[in-house]
C-alpha cells in the first residue's frame, strides 16, 4: 500500500502536473508548426525551385536495384518499390528547426520577463522588519531610563 501511497504523492506534485501541461501544450504546438511549414512555407519554397512538392521528393530504391541485376527470372512477380524520401526527411528538418526557433525565442522571452520582475523585486526599498518584542521591551525601558535622568 505504501506504493500506491508514493506514487499518488509523485503524480499529483505540481511539477508534474505542470509537466503534463507543458507536453499536452507542446504537442499541439507542434501541430501548428508542422501546418506552417506544411501548407504555408513549403507551397511556396517549392513554386520557386519549379513546382516541386517536398513529399513527393524520393529516390526508388528498387529500380536502382533492377538496373543493377540485369537477369530477373521469368516466374517472379515484381515487388513492391522501395523508396527513399528524402523530400519527407527535409520537411520534418525544416518543422525541427521552425519549433527549436520557437521554443528559443519563448525561452528568452520568459527569461527576459523573469529578469524584469526581479529588477523590480530589487528596486523596491526593503521596509526593516518590524521589532520583536524583546527589542520593542528594551527601547521601552531605554525611554524610561532617559526620562528618570
Amino acid at each position: 500500500m505504501g506504493f500506491l501511497k508514493e506514487f499518488k504523492a509523485f503524480a499529483l506534485k505540481g511539477n508534474v502536473v505542470d509537466m503534463a501541461v507543458g507536453v499536452i501544450i507542446g504537442g499541439a504546438f507542434g501541430k501548428i508548426v508542422t501546418s506552417l511549414v506544411n501548407d504555408i512555407l513549403m507551397p511556396p519554397i517549392g513554386m520557386l525551385l519549379g513546382n516541386v512538392d517536398f513529399k513527393d521528393l524520393k529516390v526508388n530504391l528498387s529500380a536502382l536495384k533492377d538496373a543493377a541485376v540485369s537477369v530477373v527470372s521469368e516466374g517472379t512477380a515484381p515487388s513492391e518499390p522501395v523508396y527513399w524520401n528524402y523530400g519527407a526527411f527535409l520537411q520534418q528538418c525544416i518543422d525541427f528547426m521552425i519549433l527549436a526557433f520557437c521554443v528559443f525565442m519563448l525561452v528568452k522571452l520568459m527569461n527576459r520577463l523573469s529578469n524584469l520582475n526581479k529588477k523590480k523585486e530589487e528596486a523596491k526599498p526593503a521596509t526593516p522588519p518590524a521589532p520583536s518584542k524583546e527589542e520593542q521591551l528594551l527601547t521601552e525601558i531605554r525611554d524610561l531610563l532617559k526620562n528618570k535622568q
